[in-house]
């Protein structure tokens, strides 16, 4: 799960969409309302400068009722940090990161020589959010996004990252069809659209353009060459930029440090 997205479950509640400026397409709990709320939502995504293109993919956008159930049962992140590692299948992640740093040693010495950032913790990033580039989801990423942009449990959050993906599709970088995991997370390291619209280089859906728009989120976000990542060290700041649970930050820096052989 990518950056920010845990930090605005705790954060925000259906309160928000009763405090949403007037005017603003109303929120709702269920798929009754979900394409009177599109022709709405259009109006105003038209008026912030969406084309053509972008609108007609909101239109054909789905109420992704697999999103919701999901978004309703998240509990790994209340685990504590064993139990999250065992869940997220630690050991194997590290085991096989070390064969892949190895594998792809050129292709890491050339994002730690531009971005700063060592193998390890892009590594744990990478097997912790698709092992690998073998799990990206197969969700249509407009409906999930559009759904929870509808929904009332967090709009404002999700509304922001409609207009990044409405954006990225008027320029051609995503297609309408683009899949998925459950909340839109699109890529092999799992971005949200409007991170990939900030720090995205190069195609997500690959391996070195995954873990370089990684690097450079990482780099943006006060990373230094050389410090150390662990908690309490410089760049473990960074860490918790990427994802706000505790037992997430945690595991990238130990899982990294083992495949870094520290």
């Amino acid at each position: 799960m990518t950056k920010g997205l845990t930090a605005a479950f705790s954060a925000l509640t259906v309160l928000a969409c009763l405090s949403s400026q007037a005017g603003a397409a109303q929120c709702g709990n269920g798929a009754s309302g979900f394409e009177g709320w599109k022709q709405q939502f259009a109006g105003e995504a038209r008026a912030k400068g969406i084309g053509a293109t972008g609108i007609s993919a909101l239109m054909a956008a789905n109420y992704a009722q697999a999103t919701i159930n999901a978004d309703r049962s998240m509990h790994s992140f209340k685990l504590s940090l064993d139990q999250f590692m065992v869940k997220r299948g630690a050991a194997a992640v590290v085991s096989r990161g070390r064969a892949m740093k190895q594998r792809n040693a050129a292709l890491f010495a050339s994002i730690e020589q531009r971005y700063g950032v060592p193998a390890g913790p892009l590594i744990a990033i990478w097997g912790m959010e698709t092992a690998f580039g073998s799990q990206h989801g197969n969700q249509n990423m407009l409906s999930s996004i559009a759904t929870l942009a509808y929904d009332c449990r967090r709009p404002e959050y999700f509304t922001d990252q409609l207009y990044a993906a409405l954006k990225l599709i008027d320029r051609g970088t995503l297609s309408a069809g683009q899949r998925g995991s459950m909340h839109g997370e699109i890529g092999q390291t799992q971005f949200l659209p409007k991170t990939m619209l900030e720090y995205g280089v190069g195609n997500l859906e690959s391996a070195s353009g995954a873990l370089s728009s990684t690097a450079n989120y990482l780099k943006a976000h006060g990373w230094r060459a050389g410090a150390g990542y662990q908690p309490g060290q410089p760049n473990f700041a960074a860490i918790q930029e990427w994802n706000a649970a505790s037992v997430y930050q945690q595991a990238i820096a130990l899982m990294g440090r083992q495949i870094d052989g520290e």
